[in-house]
């Protein structure tokens, strides 16, 4: 069946393409930016038309800010998490850059809140080193981190300071026995519990930028739980972190198509969920970062440096 996700997902997609541009939440459902981000993203992995991708790349830039940044809603201008999406969703898109360029500079320029480390301080993380929030005016974590480095990465950023530091926060967020949650490692003195969405982030963020050996607890975290996986985020970003060392799944067809069948006991999954879901299982046949942007531009000149 691996040989025909990519037809799975143009089918599933199509009926959640908006005609005045962007992509709904669900079949029939209302625009978000979240779910147009992830769904260029799989629907462009999947091999589908730019042609028809740029309507809705369209629609992102409609929706940026002045300052650069992505927003969910225009009422919440402080969660501009889907700001490093919106990057790796215009790539290849000639009409886009400019506005990804925006985007560059503004996570290049934005970071979480942080702060030294007290000595009577709960959390055993470094609360200094700067990755990224999911909302602005809070503390990093991981997946928003994770995001923000891949994204940055794929634009040629991946020697900029802002970037270097985000994957020392990485390293410094996981877990002593291997793995990642949002962002936490020792509280009271004991070791929190991993997640496979957390981990799976971090690892497809970390892949070619440091040695296996300092992620090979993590990835051997993941590879324990993947199979015991059945959730379309969880899965999604355990197959996309596995993909990224070359480690995807024997069984990773299966687990796609057992995850895909729980919508007849759930319902249809929300489109973001899905594209993540479907991202996944096309890293079973490429490389995982290649499958969450192009790598055709990292060797022209960022947008963001020649402005």
């Amino acid at each position: 069946m691996r040989s025909s996700f990519a037809q799975i997902v143009q089918g599933e997609l199509s009926g959640r393409l908006l005609p005045e541009g962007g992509i709904a939440d669900h079949p029939r459902g209302q625009f978000r930016v979240d779910a147009t981000v992830w769904g260029i993203l799989a629907f462009r992995a999947a091999g589908g038309d730019q042609a028809i991708l740029e309507n809705h790349c369209a629609r992102l830039i409609r929706e940026q800010d002045k300052d650069g940044r992505v927003w969910i809603h225009q009422e919440h201008s402080e969660s501009y998490w889907p700001t490093a999406l919106a990057i790796l969703a215009w790539q290849n898109s000639p009409p886009s850059q400019a506005a990804q360029g925006r985007a560059i500079r503004f996570l290049l320029e934005t970071t979480g809140v942080h702060r030294p480390r007290r000595s009577d301080e709960l959390a055993q993380h470094d609360p200094l080193i700067k990755g990224w929030p999911w909302i602005g005016g809070t503390h990093s974590w991981i997946e928003p981190t994770a995001l923000g480095v891949i994204a940055l990465t794929a634009t040629g950023h991946e020697q900029h300071d802002r970037v270097r530091e985000a994957i020392r926060m990485m390293l410094d967020r996981q877990l002593p026995h291997g793995g990642w949650n949002a962002g936490n490692t020792l509280a009271f003195g004991k070791e929190l519990h991993p997640n496979p969405e957390g981990t799976g982030a971090a690892l497809t963020g970390l892949a070619g930028v440091v040695g296996q050996e300092k992620v090979a607890r993590s990835i051997a975290y993941l590879q324990g739980e993947v199979d015991r996986l059945g959730t379309p985020i969880s899965l999604g970003w355990g197959l996309l972190g596995l993909a990224a060392w070359d480690l995807w799944p024997s069984n990773g067809t299966t687990l796609v198509e057992r995850c895909l069948a729980n919508q007849s006991r759930y319902g249809d999954y929300d489109t973001s969920a899905l594209c993540l879901l479907f991202l996944g299982a096309l890293a079973g046949e490429r490389d995982a970062k290649t499958i969450m942007f192009s790598h055709s531009s990292r060797n022209q000149t960022p947008a963001v440096l020649s402005q």
